[in-house]
This record gives structure tokens, C-alpha cells and sequence, in this order.
């Protein structure tokens, strides 16, 4: 599992140019889903995203969540986050979880973060879609984990 996570102002997913979903201050988090990810993984990871502390506090340190801050998070499920180019120039996609399969693991993912508590909202899986966002800081993390099986390279 890998996950692009924004600290945002702002956020939205538009389609066929209309907005699906949009944000205020929160996070944005592009999540892609990979072969042999587990309910674990994917539970500790939205865990991790709703309680990463990349707010600053009244001192201006990065001490404070999305839910200290009473924010919100956009879930965008996108597979290419999980290509590798170890070799060549042109990305392999093979690493991504079959779609099917992915899209459970991803509605798991955003109903962890409700569990927590956390405002979310979503693009539109399996969409083209248009992500517009105001970066804050800018603060951009990678969250990447896995399981002992699926190691890759």
C-alpha cells in the first residue's frame, strides 16, 4: 500500500467538470492499493493517516493531527502510485491490486478514517478524474506499507 498524503487548504475532484467532492483544510491522500495488501495494512494505514501529526501547533511545530484540527481528508484512489520504474523509462503497473479487489480494500481504508472520526469524502474509483488542491507548507508524505509477502523492489 502506498499513499501520497497533502497537507491541503483546500481540495476537490472534479469529473466531466463537475465537483464530486471537495475539502477544506485537511488532508488529500492519493492511495493506491497493492498485490497482497491485507485488511491489516490497510487498517494500520488509515490509522497512520488520521493520526500523522503534520499540523503545526500554536507553537508552529508539527505536533497536531487532522483530527486535532478538526479537518477533513479526500480519499483518491490511484494505482499509479504503486508503479515501479526500476528498469527502463516507461512505469510497470503490475504491482497494483486487481480492481475488483482494490476497490474493497480502499472503501476499508476510508471507513477506518470515519471510524476515527475523521470528515471524509472521495473521488469517484475506477474515474477520470481532475484533483485540484492548495498544498499547505507545502507538506507532501509517502506512507508506504507492507507485509513480509509482498516485498518488491
Amino acid at each position: 500500500m502506498r499513499a501520497v498524503i497533502q497537507r491541503v487548504l483546500t481540495a476537490k475532484v472534479t469529473v466531466d467538470s463537475a465537483t464530486v467532492s471537495d475539502i477544506g483544510k485537511g488532508l488529500l491522500v492519493l492511495l493506491g492499493i497493492e498485490e497482497g495488501d491485507t485488511e491489516e495494512v490497510i487498517d494500520f494505514s488509515a490509522r497512520k493517516v488520521s493520526n500523522l501529526r503534520i499540523f503545526e501547533d500554536l507553537q508552529g511545530k508539527m505536533n497536531l493531527s487532522v483530527k486535532d484540527i478538526k479537518g477533513e481528508v479526500l480519499v483518491v484512489s490511484q494505482f499509479t502510485v504503486c508503479a515501479y520504474i526500476k528498469k527502463g523509462n516507461r512505469p510497470s503497473f503490475s504491482a497494483a491490486m486487481e480492481e475488483e479487489k482494490a476497490e474493497k480494500m480502499y472503501r476499508r481504508f476510508v471507513e477506518i478514517l470515519k471510524e476515527e472520526g475523521v470528515p471524509v469524502k472521495e473521488g469517484i474509483f475506477r474515474a477520470r478524474m481532475k484533483v485540484h488542491l492548495t498544498n499547505d507548507g507545502p507538506v507532501t508524505i509517502i506512507l508506504e506499507r507492507k507485509t513480509k509477502e509482498n516485498q518488491f523492489s
